[in-house]
């Protein structure tokens, strides 16, 4: 049931940012030997938000290059997350296509990968706190 992995990925996203509901525009979080971790509030309405979750490393320009870098919806009440798009150095991939529909093979993909990713943060340590939190 698809339903699960939704579910799924709501918790380990809290797991990861518990303050999502009040962080006001972004966090992140770094851990030794590790990528740093953003989130990025993109859109927000009691009933749903869009938030952009990224890895960032330093590109040996130096520019600082998000990979990869998914936006994902939430809705809070429903105890519900689902991925939106997938971005990383080699292109961009939306679930969405132009006339409005899903891209169900692509959204099944995403979602199956954003739970990993989310469990392998877990596992690294990773843990975004609103700021006013982190500095105690």
């Amino acid at each position: 049931y698809s339903g699960d992995i939704h579910n799924r990925i709501f918790h380990k996203l809290l797991d990861v940012v518990p303050d999502l509901m009040t962080i006001e525009e972004h966090g992140k979080s770094v851990v030794e030997g590790f990528m740093d971790f953003s989130i990025d509030i993109l859109h927000r309405t009691p009933e749903r938000m869009i938030i952009a979750l990224s890895h960032y490393y330093k590109h040996p320009s130096g520019d600082m290059i998000a990979d990869p870098d998914m936006e994902i919806a939430v809705y809070p009440s429903r105890e519900y997350a689902e991925a939106l798009t997938y971005q990383d150095s080699f292109g961009y991939q939306s679930v969405k296509l132009d006339a409005g529909q899903v891209n169900v093979r692509l959204h099944g993909d995403l979602n199956k990968f954003l739970s990993q990713w989310l469990t392998n943060l877990i596992m690294q340590g990773h843990c975004i706190k609103n700021e006013s939190h982190a500095e105690m």
